[in-house]
């Protein structure tokens, strides 16, 4: 007759520990239908579900275990498992599978609450739970310290927009971003990911800094607000901005591109992406005289913004060509995609302001980056907590895995 057993060991982990206990199991030739390791602080917790072959009997596996566990100074428990239930068991899988991914400085346990709730509420069973972050000390005081925990679950769900808004809510109750995204393929097979510039790659509007030099700076960024809130449409609030900018000296220009402020994990999300053999875009509503200084800087494959007219050294007030807006950004992306030869489903975008949501909707992982609330309401996925280089932690890389 079959046996099944379900092996749970705990203790102080110590090289060879799971090699001795395998090797246990392979003297009385037991099959492993299932096995689980994970080591906290220093901690083990092992898991395996044994198959005990017919021509072996569990007692003798049953004393070998514990003697050997004695040895090594572990805990060890049997669970015996009915046939029927592992077989109910088994055929669970096939099941929709998602990640949910907790992002923030700091994760305290009422978040890790409160997913777990929104889960089971939903009818969803949580497989594993996995820290991609790094250790950090508690001795030092790094305010740009990152805190990341992986979901995986399992199950099917009737709404799932209602599940995304009830994790959403957590994001706006608590300090902390809460990804969710389908766990297949596509997520581990990216190949393109396309930036928004003005406050995204960079933490300034282009056009702000300058109106300020052209000492038109309120009246720019009071259209530029009202336009990233979705408030007025981006052509018609480009063209008033840049009336404004009319007579600005060409001279001016040089010194605000070697002083954009690069957004937090910029360089270390795009190094590591270039790393991973993936293209990276610019796609911007600003000006292409910027977006060239930031390509030679962060290694940007390509970029697409409007070109400012320049007539006598002075700005005109006018762009040469078609305006870039929301639209002619998901055209762009679009394009890029099809010349790669991969689908969208391959692609990140990532924006801030109201005239990014049409290329984010578009793209397989569209992240609303410190995004205005129309924006994160509309977007897919929001991150407000942490730097640019935590899209990373949403393609399921961990930080040891960083250069």
């Amino acid at each position: 007759m079959r046996e099944i057993i379900l092996l749970n060991v705990t203790g102080k982990d110590h090289p060879g520990l799971t090699a001795a206990l395998t090797g246990v199991l392979a003297d009385h030739q037991v099959n492993i239908l299932d096995v689980g390791q994970a080591v906290i602080h220093d901690h083990l917790s092992l898991g395996m579900l044994l198959e005990i072959p017919p021509q072996a009997q569990s007692g003798p596996v049953v004393k070998d275990l514990l003697f050997q566990a004695h040895q090594l100074g572990l805990q060890i428990n049997f669970t015996p498992i009915d046939e029927d239930e592992y077989e109910r068991w088994v055929g669970q899988q096939g099941k929709p599978r998602y990640i949910i991914t907790l992002l923030g400085r700091k994760l305290s346990a009422s978040m890790i609450a409160h997913v777990a709730q929104v889960v089971s509420r939903h009818g969803l069973n949580i497989d594993s739970i996995t820290r991609l972050s790094g250790r950090f000390s508690l001795r030092s005081a790094n305010p740009h310290r990152r805190a990341c925990v992986e979901f995986t679950v399992r199950g099917e769900t009737n709404d799932l927009s209602a599940l995304r808004q009830d994790l959403l809510e957590i994001s706006n109750q608590d300090e902390v971003d809460v990804a969710f995204q389908a766990d297949d393929l596509y997520r581990r097979n990216r190949r393109l990911i396309v930036f928004d510039m003005d406050s995204t790659l960079i933490q300034v509007e282009v056009i702000d800094e300058l109106a300020k030099a052209a000492g038109v700076g309120e009246a720019v960024a009071e259209i530029t607000e009202s336009a990233m809130r979705g408030e007025i449409d981006f052509n018609e609030s480009f063209r008033r901005r840049m009336a404004l900018l009319k007579g600005l000296d060409e001279s001016v220009l040089q010194g605000i591109a070697d002083n954009l402020p690069i957004t937090e994990g910029a360089e270390r999300l795009i190094s590591n992406l270039k790393r991973l053999g993936y293209q990276v875009g610019i796609l911007s509503g600003g000006f292409t005289y910027f977006a060239s200084h930031l390509q030679k800087k962060l290694g940007v494959d390509f970029f697409s913004a409007n070109a400012l007219d320049i007539k006598n050294g002075k700005l005109t007030g006018e762009v040469k060509g078609e305006i870039v807006d929301g639209a002619k950004k998901a055209e762009l992306m679009q394009d890029m995609a099809l010349d790669l030869g991969i689908s969208l489903e391959q692609v990140i975008a990532v924006g801030d302001g109201a005239n990014d949501l049409p290329m984010l909707s578009l793209a397989g992982l569209g992240v609303a980056f410190h995004a205005k609330p129309l924006v994160r309401e509309n977007a897919r996925h929001s991150i407000s907590t942490l730097g640019l280089d935590s899209i990373l932690y949403l393609l399921g890389v961990r930080d040891r895995e960083v250069k």
